[in-house]
């Protein structure tokens, strides 16, 4: 039979077992409230960083506007003169305007446009460039209204362009047409540099013949063991293109254009703007 126990043992056992369950909940409890401080001050780290970026963002609008109105008085835009942060903003706020230029000036394909005759027409600017140097620009007037059309242009004769315009469909692609006659262009401009270079950098090569076109270029060059000429053709049949399509080398010697060496030249002549190939065959020796 249990032996029974008196109510104040069984009050002080209770008691007993409030207090142990007490003793393990406070390190719970500890651990949480310090869960919860810790959470409390990076949310205030977040609020203080997300006001710092609202008020840069302030800052660098009314910097945006001043710039925008190319007003440089610093009273406008509100700002201490002796704040060091003003001229890191002033410098985003450039950053930012220079990017929507940017952006603003691909939607348009990268061309330089000017609106003309109120609106019914635009003036489309056509830069060329042969290995970072810029060289001519050409300009072209298209009427918008009341049908897309070419009006008037400076591009060279020889330059299909009404054809690259009907190929293209300028009415409704102008991005592609510009494209292609920008591409025909810088072809035409990189031919007529690399003509320029290598008369300038070869004087020991005669250039024999070329057209306004720089489609066509022969060229005398002299084998220096045998002494022999070699006339050489360059055929840039794709006029989108600086390279030729075909060479033909013409000399006394029938061996030496099937020779594997005079084979590589050619190779080379087609991979390679012509006064950077010449300057490689007369480094080893294959003309003078």
């Amino acid at each position: 039979m249990t032996a029974f126990k008196p109510p104040c043992v069984l009050s002080h056992l209770s008691l007993l077992e409030v207090q142990a369950r007490s003793r393990r909940s406070r390190p719970q409890q500890q651990s949480r409230v310090t869960e919860l401080k810790a959470k409390v001050e990076a949310l205030k780290v977040q609020k203080e960083q997300l006001e710092a970026e609202i008020q840069t963002h302030q800052n660098l609008q009314k910097l945006r506007s001043s710039l925008d109105k190319q007003c440089a008085d610093e009273d406008d835009v509100e700002m201490e003169e002796d704040s060091e942060n003003s001229e890191l903003l002033r410098l985003m706020a450039r950053h930012t305007q220079l990017k929507d230029l940017l952006h603003a000036h691909h939607l348009i394909g990268g061309y330089d446009v000017i609106k003309t005759r109120q609106g019914k027409g635009v003036c489309v600017s056509l830069a060329t460039a042969y290995e970072g140097v810029y060289l001519d620009t050409y300009n072209l007037e298209i009427d918008l209204k009341p049908a897309v059309r070419i009006s008037r242009h400076n591009i060279p004769p020889f330059i299909p362009v009404n054809s690259l315009a009907k190929e293209n469909n300028m009415q409704t692609h102008m991005r592609a047409f510009l494209d292609a006659l920008s591409q025909h262009l810088n072809a035409f401009a990189g031919r007529k540099q690399e003509l320029k270079l290598l008369k300038e950098q070869h004087k020991s090569v005669e250039v024999m013949e070329s057209n306004v076109l720089c489609s066509i270029l022969v060229l005398m060059f002299t084998v220096p063991k045998e002494k022999t000429a070699v006339l050489c053709t360059l055929d840039y049949i794709d006029h989108s293109s600086c390279l030729p399509k075909r060479v033909h080398l013409e000399c006394e010697d029938k061996q030496l254009p099937d020779s594997p060496q005079w084979k590589k030249n050619c190779s080379l002549l087609m991979e390679t703007p012509v006064h950077t190939a010449l300057t490689a065959m007369r480094k080893v020796g294959d003309i003078v």
